[in-house]
């Protein structure tokens, strides 16, 4: 059944469709943006592939724009650690709790050709993010994100595992077989105990049918899609089935809530949902709750009908705390604000840790880029601000169940 055919039932679902369109468009934005980047970098003939190695020597001669190189004597690192040559050696921050089922993440600096990112800095998230949760979810591949988050996780001995993704592209082909050849690489050089699965494609369907100018995921036209789509979640399987692994690695999908079309549903072995109580235009008084039914019903009770019964998480959720523009500084109903993050946390994180739900909490920090590139609140969903330092909150103290 489509989950596109329920949106009427719920309310502030319209709204919440039509702002996920308007996402969509600009995610479409960031591949034109790549798509020019890499032909001017094709005619001046400059090697973008960025290595572990490579990364680790660059560290050793600077730091990362408002990161922290999580060393020793870093005054600027938000992390205290001791021993500069071990960064499993550091300081706890007691305002921190693992509360957290899962957190979404992109090491900064890893927009595909620009490539940015560094080991050091990845280092110092790890050691943020192993004080929140045990897991992790990345959106991509691109800019050896997988292998650096993996080399970090192994350098500071937390108790941390991922999701390894691939954002493929519908329109051009070579951005999944780059990323695919990234993640075999990554397995091979890092094994499977710290690997929970393989995403591939995130928000495909909604892009794809807002490319085409459709709305319903289990139409013709959605079900084009599907295939594109499809074909690339088998690849990846007969890949991890060809490595022989020592255990299997689950292969999932991530989606806008609304937007999973039922063939992809059937293929995959967990879904991810993005349910963003924001765009629904719902107040923050009424968000936890409609985070929970939307997804509940939407994505959980679908899924359960289904013969394989994917495993469903929700991908993202979270709220914005502040917007670079006053006509996003609320969704219509309350405030990009710190204090409204808070009542987030609060209604949210310890029930759903109660209730079971898998979800990954959007954001672990925020993420300068889109605050550049699109304004409004899209750089601004972190629990810490881009120079990984906390924002004015108190994170729930809730062991998950």
């Amino acid at each position: 059944m489509s989950s596109y055919d329920h949106l009427n039932s719920n309310n502030g679902n319209s709204n919440w469709l039509e702002n996920e369109k308007r996402r969509s468009r600009k995610s479409k934005i960031i591949v034109i943006s790549s798509l020019i980047a890499i032909i001017i970098v094709i005619v001046v003939g400059v090697s973008v592939g960025v290595t572990v190695s490579k990364n680790s020597k660059h560290n050793n001669a600077s730091t990362t724009t408002g990161g922290g190189g999580g060393s020793g004597g870093n005054s600027s690192s938000p992390v205290d650690q001791p021993d500069p040559n071990d960064p499993s050696n550091f300081v706890k921050d007691p305002r921190l709790h693992v509360s957290f089922y899962g957190m979404a993440y992109t090491p900064a600096g890893s927009q595909y050709p620009a490539c940015g990112n560094n080991l050091s800095s990845v280092i110092t998230d790890i050691q943020l993010l192993s004080q929140l949760t045990t897991r992790i979810r990345l959106y991509g591949a691109d800019c050896n994100q997988s292998a650096l988050v993996l080399e970090a996780i192994k350098q500071t001995k937390t108790n941390v595992s991922v999701y390894l993704a691939n954002y493929n592209e519908p329109t051009d082909h070579t951005v999944y077989t780059r990323q695919k050849a990234a993640i075999q690489a990554a397995i091979q050089t890092y094994g499977t105990d710290h690997i929970l699965g393989v995403t591939v494609g995130n928000e495909y369907m909604l892009n794809y049918l807002n490319a085409n100018g459709a709305t319903d995921p289990n139409s013709a036209t959605g079900n084009a899609g599907a295939a594109l789509l499809k074909a690339d979640i088998d690849d990846t399987r007969t890949m991890i089935a060809g490595m022989n692994l020592p255990k299997k690695i689950p292969v999932g999908n991530s989606d806008a809530g609304a937007y999973f079309n039922t063939l992809v549903l059937e293929d995959i072995d967990y879904g991810m949902a993005n349910v963003h109580p924001w765009f629904a235009n719902v107040t923050i008084a009424q968000a936890a709750a409609w985070t929970a039914d939307f997804f509940n019903t939407q994505n959980v009770q679908p899924a359960a009908l289904l013969s394989n019964h994917p495993q469903m998480s929700i991908a993202e959720t979270g709220w914005p705390t502040q917007s670079s523009d006053l006509g996003d500084a609320t969704n219509g109903a309350s405030a990009a604000s710190e204090a409204n993050l808070q009542i987030f946390l609060d209604t949210f994180v310890c029930q759903a840790n109660q209730n079971g739900t898998e979800y990954f909490y959007f954001e672990f920090f925020d993420e300068q880029w889109k605050d550049i590139q699109f304004g409004g609140v899209e750089g601004w969903w972190g629990l810490f601000h881009a120079n990984k330092t906390l924002k004015n909150i108190q994170i729930p103290n809730c062991p998950l169940s």
